[in-house]
This record gives C-alpha cells, sequence and structure tokens, in this order.
C-alpha cells in the first residue's frame, strides 16, 4: 500500500481516465498541437531531410502534385461556375443576348440576337468598371492576364503571391468576361491556381526551388483543368517561362497534378471536348500541305500583330491621365459598341469559333464579316485586358488563330485541295496562332487535339505552326517569359537569400 509524501506532487492522471475536460483546460489545448504535428508531418513528407535521391523525389512529388492539382481543380470549378452564373445574368438577363455555344459546354446553337442592342454597351461597361475597381482598390496584383503574373512568380520569388488576389481574379474575372468583356478563362484559372500553391509554398517554408516547381504545376494543371486538355496543359506549363527552351524538371510534376485537375473538375462538368469530337477531320491529302503553309503564314502574322498590338494598347492605357479604376470602363464601352456590329468580339469566343466551323454558316456569313472576325478580337482583347481589366489572353488568342484559318478557307474556297468543311483550317489555325504567339507550340498542339478530340491533324498543325514560329519571331505575349534556362539560372541566383 503506498503513501503520499507530505509536499510531493499529485500522481499524473491520464487523459482517458477522466472526461476528457479539466479545469486548466489542458486537453482543450490538445487540439491545435495535434494540427501543429499533423502539419509539421506533411511537410516533412514534402521536403525530406535527408532525401534519398529518386525515391523520395518520386514519393514527395506524387503527394505534392496531387495536392496541386485538387487546389487546380477545385479553383476551376469556381471559376468555372461564377464565369457561367455572371455570363447568363448580365449578358444574358440584363444585356438580353446569349452568347453562341460550344458542342461540349452546351449545345452548340448559334445563341440569340440582340434583343436590347442599347443594353449591350451599358452592360459592357459597367461590368468592366465594377472589375476595375475591386482590381485596383482590393489587389492591384489582379490586374492584366493571370498567366504572366504566375510566370514572373516562378521565376523571381514563387512564394510571393498573396491569397487575396485568388478571390479578387475570381469576381473581376468573371464580372468583365461575363458581361461581354473580351477576355480567357485560363490566365484567371491560373493565377488562382498559382497563388494558393504559392501561399501553401510560404506557409510551408518549402524551399524555393521546389515552391517554384510548384506553382509552375500549379498554372500547368488550372490551365489542363479549365480547357479540358490534361496532356497539352502539363506540356504548355513547362514551355511558358521560356521563349526557345522549356522546364523539364516541372515535366513530371505537371503530368500529375494535371490529370488530378482533369479529374476533379470532370466530375463536375463532364469530360467532354469543348469543341466536340471532331473525328471526321482527317489529313490524308499531301496537295493540302501548301494551304497549311499559307495558314501558318496567316496565324503568324495575326499573332503578331497580337502582340505588339496588346502591349502597345497597355502602354497607352498607362500613360493616359486618368485614375486606373476608370481606364478599363473606358475599354469596355468600346468593347461594347464593337460588339454591335461583330457579335463575336464579345466574352471568350469560343461558340462563334464553333459556328465558323459549319460550311452552310461560314458561307452565309459576308466576307467582310469573316475578315474583320480576327481583328476585332485583337482590337475587344487589346481593349479589355489591356486597359486593365482581369482575365486571360490565351483563349482570344486561340479564337483570333481559328477565325484567321476560318477567313483563308472562305478565300481560297474552290481551289484544288481546299477541304468541304473549314474545320481543319480553323483546328490548325488555333495551333499555328497562340502556339507562336506564346512560344508554346508542342503544349498547343496537344492541347488543341484534346479540345477538339481529334488528333489525326497535328502533322498539318506541326507544318503551319512552325512556319507561324518563324514569322512571330521573339515576340511574345507573355513579357515575363525568359530566353532560355541559361538566363533563368541567372535570374534565379538572384532570388532573395530569405527563400532560398
Amino acid at each position: 500500500m503506498s503513501h503520499a509524501v507530505p509536499g510531493a506532487p499529485e500522481p499524473h492522471t491520464p487523459a482517458s481516465a477522466g472526461t476528457g475536460t479539466t479545469g486548466t483546460g489542458r486537453s482543450g489545448d490538445r487540439a491545435p498541437q495535434e494540427w501543429k504535428n499533423l502539419l509539421r508531418r506533411f511537410r516533412s513528407a514534402l521536403v525530406p531531410r535527408r532525401p534519398k535521391a529518386f525515391r523520395d523525389s518520386l514519393n514527395r512529388w506524387l503527394l505534392m502534385g496531387v495536392v496541386i492539382g485538387v487546389v487546380s481543380g477545385l479553383g476551376a470549378i469556381l471559376f468555372y461556375f461564377c464565369l457561367h452564373t455572371g455570363t447568363r445574368w448580365l449578358l444574358g438577363y440584363l444585356g438580353g443576348y446569349t452568347p453562341p455555344s460550344t458542342a461540349g459546354e452546351g449545345d452548340g446553337t448559334a445563341g440569340s440576337g440582340f434583343t436590347r442592342p442599347w443594353a449591350i454597351p451599358l452592360v459592357v461597361t459597367g461590368g468592366a468598371l465594377v472589375s476595375g475597381l475591386l482590381v485596383y482598390f482590393v489587389a492591384p496584383a489582379a490586374k492584366g492576364h493571370g498567366t504572366d503574373n504566375a510566370i514572373r512568380a516562378a521565376h523571381h520569388d514563387p512564394t510571393s503571391l498573396r491569397g487575396k488576389v485568388a478571390a479578387v481574379k475570381i469576381v473581376a474575372s468573371s464580372i468583365l468576361i461575363g458581361s461581354g468583356g473580351s477576355g480567357g478563362r485560363e490566365g484567371p484559372t491560373a493565377q488562382i491556381s498559382a497563388t494558393v500553391i504559392s501561399s501553401l509554398c510560404r506557409r510551408l517554408r518549402i524551399k524555393t526551388p521546389d515552391a517554384r516547381i510548384a506553382v509552375i504545376a500549379a498554372t500547368a494543371s488550372g490551365i489542363g483543368a479549365i480547357f479540358r486538355a490534361p496532356l497539352g496543359g502539363a506540356l504548355l506549363g513547362a514551355e511558358l517561362l521560356y521563349k526557345d527552351d522549356l522546364e523539364a524538371d516541372a515535366m513530371m510534376p505537371s503530368l500529375i497534378s494535371s490529370i488530378v485537375a482533369y479529374v476533379v473538375f470532370g466530375s463536375v462538368y463532364g469530360f467532354d471536348p469543348i469543341f466536340g469530337t471532331l473525328s471526321g477531320e482527317v489529313f490524308n491529302q499531301p496537295l493540302q500541305i501548301i494551304w497549311f503553309v499559307v495558314i501558318g503564314l496567316a496565324a503568324g502574322a495575326m499573332g503578331r500583330l497580337y502582340c505588339v498590338t496588346f502591349y502597345r494598347g497597355c502602354d497607352f492605357f498607362d500613360r493616359l491621365p486618368l485614375p486606373g479604376w476608370l481606364t478599363p470602363a473606358i475599354g469596355g464601352l468600346c468593347v461594347g459598341l464593337l460588339g454591335l456590329a461583330i457579335p463575336a468580339a464579345l466574352g471568350t469566343g469560343y461558340g462563334s469559333i464553333a459556328q465558323q466551323m459549319i460550311p452552310e454558316t461560314l458561307t452565309a456569313m459576308p466576307m467582310l464579316m469573316v475578315l474583320a472576325i480576327p481583328f476585332a478580337k485583337i482590337a475587344a482583347t487589346t481593349l479589355s485586358i489591356g486597359s486593365g481589366g482581369s482575365g486571360g489572353v490565351f483563349g482570344p488568342g486561340m479564337v483570333i488563330g481559328g477565325a484567321t484559318g476560318a477567313a483563308v478557307w472562305r478565300l481560297l474556297e474552290g481551289l484544288p485541295g481546299i477541304p468541304a468543311s473549314p474545320t481543319s483550317f480553323i483546328v490548325v489555325g488555333m495551333i499555328a496562332c497562340f502556339g507562336a504567339a506564346a512560344h508554346a507550340p508542342v503544349g498547343m498542339m496537344l492541347m488543341v487535339g484534346e479540345m477538339t478530340g481529334n488528333l489525326s491533324l497535328l502533322a498539318p498543325g506541326m507544318i503551319a505552326v512552325a512556319v507561324a514560329s518563324r514569322v512571330v519571331g521573339p515576340v511574345s505575349i507573355y513579357r515575363s517569359q525568359l530566353t532560355d534556362r541559361l538566363e533563368g539560372r541567372k535570374v534565379h541566383s538572384q532570388v532573395p537569400a530569405h527563400t532560398q
């Protein structure tokens, strides 16, 4: 039998012996500590103290790739929902206009005409004004096209992106594009994914080289998810960092994260290609090679014009003696007026390209309208995004290329080797124009192939994008791109020491 010693401390009572709560509340403090331990174990799995070369590298990037993919997929779902809702309410209910849809994201109809034409400029201007106010006063980093911001962060400081930028980007881009502003949805999705992962890397104190790969993979998976093109998105993410090179170390993480993001997004919105399955379009006439070279020349010229016009427009709006929140509204007013004459200039423009793939529709359009669409889309994107609005430049670049291919088909219709359908010209034009303008030919070829469910046009696409790249030259739609990895190593070596 034991006896208590006077003055000795009371014996320790196990937590399980009581009710789990004490007067001191020590058991209540256990939950935060457990979360800290869990976070510490998660970080050690991502950044092992003594990594065993390939095995640990593979394990941690499998884990990190899944995390990035889930975040990117959820971000794409949220943004797609907001954009779809914004378009239905702003352009549809307020503006009285339903844009054309694609087969994979609707029923592929031609949309409606303008039931209230006077409302279109007002809606586009109002949406641009609200978007500009949000960006200017809440998160200036959300200005412009998000992919360029993600590229800049990957090169200079991958943990520098702030969480509130993602929230503002979702709202501002949904309002701008949903009200009829010309912009793509890949830029916001890429920046949303990259921002969340950048914040996670900062909280987990992940070293800069690994954080850089994580941000690249987040950018790739965001683009791959929103376009339902996981392989093209993964390769695109590796190519976008450089004009004449690619980030080979980011390939495996990007593939993992892009597949996961695609599954997450597709589980809600389906896995159908955006433009439907165009498997009937095949390349089987050698004579057509001549015409695909012509498409490469035309698409390259339009891609170069797109890059030059866009950044001259950005510089023009920056020099205006007006507050930064007002310039998007001025651009929006111009886009609204332009959209009354050329509806394809409004919104993303994917539906208008889908309609041009129908031979009867394209043939029935006035020739002047067919020729004007690519130029109108360049002007509208410059006015919407170059003026300080929030959106992407990837999607408009594809629309410009597709519209260029449609114009070439319409001009050459009836000549030897010209196919009966303009679809192949439109698909190859999409590949050539933006593949050259973004210096991402391989990723762009695969992405368009996945978006159209057709890989048989890759051969003419290769020829056209090679020719277009020669025409575009060193000009790029992404100013933050570096030339190659040699320049990248010099830039990365200058990253502040506290992030290394």
